[in-house]
C-alpha cells in the first residue's frame, strides 16, 4: 500500500506548488483572466484535496464491497483504518469550517444591509451619512439588488471626476460579480492551507479588473490612478469596519500603490479587442494544466484502491 500513501501525500502536497504557479501565471495576465485563472486553480486543488480524502477514507467501505473481510485489508494494510479514520476527521473538520466561514458571510452581509438602510440617493448608490471615509460594492441580497454605499465623507474627500471614478469602479465590482469569485477562493481556503495565498493575490486582481473599468469609463487612467490613490489617503487614518474583502469590495482595498503603478502605464493588451483571444488561451492552457496535475494523485488512488481490494478478495 506505499503507492496508496504516495498518491495521497502527492494530492495533498500539490496545492503548495499549484499556488505558487498559479500567482505567477496571474502575475502575466490581464486582471481579467488573471481573476479566473486563480478562481479556477483554487476550485481544482480544494476538489483534488477531497477527493484524496475521500479516497482514503473510503478504504475500509471498498473492501467491504468488494466482500474482503477487514481482517484481510488489515494484514495488507495495518494502517488502514488509523488513516481511513484520519481522513473522515480530516473532512468533518473541513465541513464545520466551511458551514462557519458560510454564516460569517451572511452575517457580514446582512450587517452591511442593516448600515447602509439609512442611506439616500438614486438608482444603485447609496450615500451614507457620517464623517468616516468608505464606500464599497454591496452585493444583492434577499431580492435587493446591487448597491455601491458612499460615505457622505467619502463623497467630501472627492472631486467631481474622481467620484466619477469611485463609482465606476464600484460598478465594475457589482456587474462583474466580483464577489462570487472572492467567496469561491476564500470558501476553498477552508479545504487546504496553501489556497490562502490565492485569496490575497485574487483582492489585488480584482480591485485591477475594475481599476482598468474605471479607467475606461472616465477616459483617462492618470485621472483614475489620482482618485484611487486620493481615497485611499483619505480613509487610511480610519479603521474600517465593512469595506474590503468578501463580499464587500472596496476601491481603496489592496495595495494601492501597485494598483496606482498599473495604471500609470498603457492600458493591458487584454483591453483591446484581438488581444482578448491571447488573455483567453492563457487561461485556458492555465486550467489544462492545473486540472490533470491536481486531480490526477486523488483519481489514482481511488483506481489503486479498488485494485488492491480485488487482488485480496482474489488471493
Amino acid at each position: 500500500m506505499t503507492s496508496v500513501l504516495v498518491l495521497v501525500v502527492l494530492a495533498l502536497a500539490f496545492p503548495w506548488g499549484g499556488s505558487v504557479a498559479a500567482r505567477r501565471l496571474a502575475g502575466l495576465l490581464p486582471p481579467r483572466e488573471a481573476c479566473w485563472t486563480l478562481t479556477a486553480a483554487a476550485v481544482l486543488m480544494a476538489g483534488g484535496t477531497i477527493a484524496a480524502l475521500t479516497g482514503l477514507f473510503q478504504v475500509p467501505f471498498l473492501a467491504a464491497l468488494e466482500n474482503v473481510p477487514l481482517t484481510r485489508v488489515l494484514e495488507a494494510w495495518p494502517a488502514a483504518v488509523p488513516m481511513a479514520c484520519a481522513a473522515g476527521a480530516v473532512l468533518l473538520v473541513q465541513l464545520v469550517l466551511l458551514v462557519r466561514r458560510c454564516l460569517q458571510h451572511r452575517s457580514l452581509l446582512r450587517r452591511a444591509w442593516r448600515s447602509a438602510a439609512e442611506g439616500t440617493g438614486a438608482g444603485d448608490l447609496l450615500v451614507v451619512p457620517g464623517s468616516e471615509v468608505d464606500a464599497f460594492a454591496l452585493p444583492a441580497h434577499r431580492g435587493r439588488g446591487g448597491r455601491i454605499v458612499v460615505t457622505s465623507g467619502m463623497m467630501r474627500a472627492l472631486r467631481a471626476t474622481e467620484r466619477e471614478v469611485l463609482l465606476a469602479h464600484e460598478r465594475a465590482h457589482l456587474s462583474g460579480r466580483h464577489h462570487l469569485l472572492s467567496a469561491v477562493v476564500d470558501l476553498s481556503t477552508t479545504v487546504h492551507p496553501a489556497v490562502r495565498s490565492l485569496r490575497e493575490s485574487l483582492g489585488f486582481h480584482l480591485e485591477r479588473w475594475a481599476d482598468e473599468a474605471a479607467a475606461a469609463a472616465v477616459g483617462d487612467r492618470k485621472v483614475a490612478a489620482a482618485a484611487i490613490a486620493r481615497a485611499a489617503l483619505a480613509g487610511a487614518s480610519q479603521k474600517r469596519r465593512t469595506g474590503g474583502g468578501y463580499p464587500l469590495l472596496s476601491v481603496t482595498a489592496g495595495p494601492v500603490p501597485r494598483r496606482v503603478e498599473a495604471l500609470l502605464r498603457p492600458a493591458p493588451a487584454a483591453a483591446q479587442g484581438g488581444a482578448r483571444q491571447a488573455g483567453a488561451l492563457g487561461l485556458a492552457t492555465a486550467v489544462a494544466a492545473l486540472a490533470p496535475a491536481a486531480l490526477a494523485p486523488a483519481y489514482g488512488l481511488h483506481e489503486y484502491v479498488e485494485y488492491a481490494a480485488l487482488a485480496l478478495r482474489g488471493g
